[in-house]
């Protein structure tokens, strides 16, 4: 035992106090009475007198090293007996930053909601569309500006191929597989060669209605609008609706909602006119009908369609459209709902 001393002295120099019991393993082992020490004492005896002074060395630096270990640690374990606990559990957890919907999501949602109290469905259509439903069936004549490369992506493989211009393709394909009524509300992303500014965008989100099925007149359309507007801009929102020309539809309008930011006065926002325009709208095209299966002597129908970027603008009062897109989280931080 006694020539293991150099050993015994290794192990306690590496030992580790984890816990209150390997400390106490450590003083039984050497400092009880049938302890690795009281061994080493009574093989001392034997020692040549030439080496007891060696050998007593080495035991006395063995006893001390072990009590040393052994009194480091209990201080250690009184000393963090001592702190209070760090874990207050009254107080408030970690304010984590939560997520929300984009602001083009929020609006859109609320648009299908508010359209979904009228009767309305939801259609996806597709992105990438092929000519006949993005533009012929939807009465566009083969020289219709539209169908130049400066307002269209087509496909440098296959010319027939683009990504679509508008949501409307989508009314199409619903028309295809179904007969009347028809009352269906198709939102997507959508896609014009045009040169980003604060107030356009190559890539944008539409959300176009349709509603189809006999005897539906303007006065449907009307109606169906003047809801809309008082229920997305407010109870005291007028609309007003001025001529204009779509292809698939006759008559065709644009609708404008009274500024809600002047109240018709007149501001920077409107261009002091009193007036934003929202939304084009109109009765569909009997071409458009015939396109697609349905007799137009026996149904009649109307569409609408807003951009949801223009719609955001005026409800956050954003001014530059290229803030939807740039993930900035400054901004994005602001339409949480």
């Amino acid at each position: 035992m006694i020539e293991n001393l150099k050993d015994f002295i290794d192990e306690v120099e590496k030992f580790k106090a984890d816990s209150k019991e390997k400390v106490e393993e450590l003083r039984l082992k050497f400092l009880s009475r049938k302890g690795i020490l009281t061994e080493i004492f009574n093989e001392f005896k034997s020692v040549a007198p030439a080496e007891k002074r060696e050998y007593g060395q080495r035991i006395n630096a063995l006893k001390q090293l072990v009590e040393k270990k052994i009194s480091e640690a209990q201080a250690g374990f009184e000393e963090k007996a001592s702190k209070p606990n760090d874990l207050d559990i009254t107080l408030p957890g970690p304010n984590y930053t939560i997520g929300s919907h984009h602001p083009i999501t929020n609006v859109l949602n609320e648009i299908i909601e508010i359209f979904s109290r009228l009767g309305f469905t939801v259609a996806e259509g597709q992105e990438i569309e092929d000519d006949y439903h993005n533009f012929t069936a939807l009465n566009f004549a083969p020289e219709h500006p539209a169908r130049d490369m400066q307002d269209t992506f087509f496909i440098e493989t296959d010319p027939d191929i683009l990504l679509r211009t508008h949501t409307s393709g989508g009314q199409v394909r619903v028309m295809e597989k179904q007969q009347p009524p028809i009352r269906v509300l198709v939102p997507g992303r959508v896609f014009r060669n045009e040169a980003v500014s604060a107030r356009s965008h190559c890539i944008f989100h539409q959300v176009e209605g349709l509603y189809v099925d006999k005897n539906v007149s303007f006065a449907d359309l009307k109606q169906t609008l003047m809801y809309f507007a008082k229920e997305f801009y407010g109870e005291k929102t007028e609309i007003r609706l001025r001529p204009s020309y779509f292809p698939f539809t006759e008559p065709s309008a644009e609708m404008d909602v009274s500024c809600s930011i002047c109240g018709g006065k007149g501001c920077g926002i409107c261009k002091n006119t009193g007036w934003l325009e929202v939304l084009g709208c109109g009765m569909v095209h009997p071409n458009v009908l015939r396109n697609c299966g349905i007799d137009p002597e026996v149904y009649s129908g109307f569409a609408f369609g807003m951009g949801i970027e223009r719609t955001a603008m005026l409800r956050y009062g954003v001014t530059d459209i290229r803030m939807f897109f740039e993930n900035d989280m400054k901004f994005l931080s602001r339409f949480k709902i």
